[in-house]
């Protein structure tokens, strides 16, 4: 199964540095039922592209979390095993949740597919956006417009050899 990780440049470089991108048991994005239910498409590379957005947007909390991180989302697309992935059907159609699932770690560097990074040219639009995810997430529809500013940006995909000049230029 691909599932899409969110992280960001530091998180990023300390997957570089272990290869290793959790310990334990981590949260990533997938296409699960859910997803195509609310997606209402049964295309596969558009659900995908689904669940990377919903992990970009994972990885922007996680930006927004820190604010000495770097402005760039950054999710990491892996193959795992059907196995090695649940999804917790107790929590019901929460939009904020749609597509997560947890992934029993560790989760090896070695098995990532891809890289998606924000641009430089993102960092403005993506430092406004994590300013005002705490009122986006209390309703107020200013603050939503500015998150979907965001998500205006599409990632720029990296093949897993770029990493360590990803790494080397975040920041």
């Amino acid at each position: 199964m691909r599932v899409y990780v969110p992280l960001t440049l530091s998180g990023l470089a300390e997957a570089h540095r272990t290869g290793q991108l959790e310990t334990g048991q981590l949260v990533a994005y997938a296409v699960t039922p859910a997803l195509r239910e609310w997606y209402l498409s049964d295309d596969v590379e558009e659900l995908e592209y689904a669940a990377l957005n919903r992990a970009a947007l994972a990885s922007l909390r996680l930006v927004a979390a820190d604010a000495g991180m770097p402005r760039r989302r950054v999710v990491v697309a892996a193959d795992v095993p059907d196995g090695g992935v649940s999804a917790d059907p107790g929590r019901g159609p929460d939009p904020a949740t749609l597509g997560e699932v947890r992934v029993a770690g560790p989760l090896p560097l070695a098995k990532a597919a891809s890289v998606h990074v924000d641009s430089a040219d993102a960092e403005a639009d993506v430092t406004a956006a994590a300013d005002a995810l705490a009122a986006a997430d209390g309703g107020d529809d200013d603050a939503r417009f500015v998150v979907d500013g965001a998500e205006d940006h599409e990632l720029l995909w990296y093949a897993t050899q770029e990493i360590p000049a990803l790494v080397e230029e975040r920041g």
